[in-house]
């Protein structure tokens, strides 16, 4: 039995799991979802895979290396460290962003014109290298259904847009706080109809960068709602 230490990203919580967790365990796995801090301006990368590391821990205590952790979007940011601070299996960056070593990702991106998709004002901005004026400010119904749920149902879009947080932008702005990435294996699953990360981008990095097994699936930035069984087939399966 694996635990798949599921890791979300930016103004989410471990609710946004909710639909892919009974799937799992469906199959005959355990998955733990933890509150990453992401309001604390004070905590980083560094913090945010502490947390996951601790709740592994809690889970199945610190010696158990048939883990495979899943990071989306800007968990990805603190997915490497997991890895660096206990054994793991396996990463999977599902839709997500990739840190650099010697670099805060905020200038990685203004290297990286194609990283974020191009549907927003603070996209323009953040490839430019500039944190927008409204970062981590609320995200609106009609911005969240763009970027993050373009193939919800207008229900499971509202319920999820309801429970979303803000968002410190401190892992954008700290330097990578790791010099090498952890020798794990590495998996990209990239969504063909992503409105928030850079579909071209992703391919390129998971293939030159890191070496990554590359998975496309069809969907939205938020696969875990819009196909959570086909995602948990692509998961079990690795």
């Amino acid at each position: 039995m694996t635990t798949f230490a599921l890791v979300h990203g930016g103004a989410h919580g471990g609710w946004c799991w909710e639909m892919l967790q009974p799937e799992l365990s469906a199959r005959g796995h355990k998955s733990i979802a933890p509150d990453l801090p992401i309001e604390d301006e004070a905590a980083g990368a560094e913090d945010w895979a502490r947390v996951v590391v601790n709740a592994i821990n809690d889970a199945v205590g610190p010696d158990d290396d048939d883990v495979v952790v899943v990071a989306h979007s800007m968990g990805g940011l603190a997915a490497p460290m997991v890895g660096l601070q206990r054994p793991v299996k396996r990463i999977v960056l599902l839709g997500a962003l990739v840190p650099m070593p010697g670099m805060s990702y905020l200038d990685y991106l203004a290297t990286q014109e194609d990283a974020l998709a191009p549907s927003s004002d603070a996209s323009e901005d953040l490839a430019a290298g500039e944190l927008p004026d409204d970062a981590g400010m609320e995200i609106t119904l009609e911005m969240a259904k763009h970027l993050f749920y373009n193939d919800l149902d207008d229900d499971v879009a509202q319920r999820a847009w309801e429970r979303l947080r803000p968002q410190a932008m401190t892992t954008f702005v700290e330097q990578c706080p790791f010099d090498q990435w952890p020798d794990v294996p590495l998996t990209y699953i990239l969504m063909t109809e992503d409105n928030a990360v850079g579909q071209d981008w992703s391919r390129r990095v998971a293939r030159e960068r890191l070496g990554a097994d590359l998975i496309e699936l069809e969907g939205s930035h938020s696969p875990f709602y819009s196909r959570p069984a086909e995602l948990a087939d692509v998961l079990v399966n690795l």
